[in-house]
């Protein structure tokens, strides 16, 4: 049985999403492509990911769509790619909601790190809380 992707890449633009591919795979990790963010709903709700690369330049996206998006799967990690550094429009949701804001063209070994930290979160999250024992005990 094939294991399934870990990240989905959300970007209308092929040539960009194969290189983000290329680098996710370089990472270790599976990857899917969708090109809309219709097809991105329809993918989140039927495939878990441990991460999402939304391309801000090119999706229609906005801060209440990535705060809705954040809340529907919060064990998912959100990051963004974009050719520019300020978005004034969505700072809420880069500052809110999302775990890293990537600049095109994306450095694969900016990339790699991201991943790592992923993996690192969700193994982190997945630990039992360290038994402590009590003051005065």
């Amino acid at each position: 049985m094939e294991k399934k992707p870990d990240i989905l890449i959300a970007n209308s633009d092929s040539v960009e999403a194969t290189l983000l591919a290329d680098m996710i795979h370089t990472a270790g990790c599976r990857s899917r492509s969708c090109r809309s963010l219709a097809d991105l709903m329809a993918v989140l709700s039927d495939v878990s990911f441990m991460a999402v690369i939304l391309d801000i330049d090119n999706l229609d996206i906005d801060n209440r769509t990535i705060r809705s998006l954040t809340l529907a799967y919060p064990d998912v990690c959100f990051l963004c790619t974009s050719h520019e550094r300020f978005h004034p429009e969505l700072k809420e949701a880069l500052r809110d909601h999302i775990f890293a804001c990537l600049t095109k063209p994306v450095d694969p070994e900016e990339m790699v790190y991201w991943i790592r930290c992923i993996r690192e979160n969700k193994a982190e999250s997945r630990d039992p809380p360290e038994h402590r024992p009590e003051k005065g005990a």
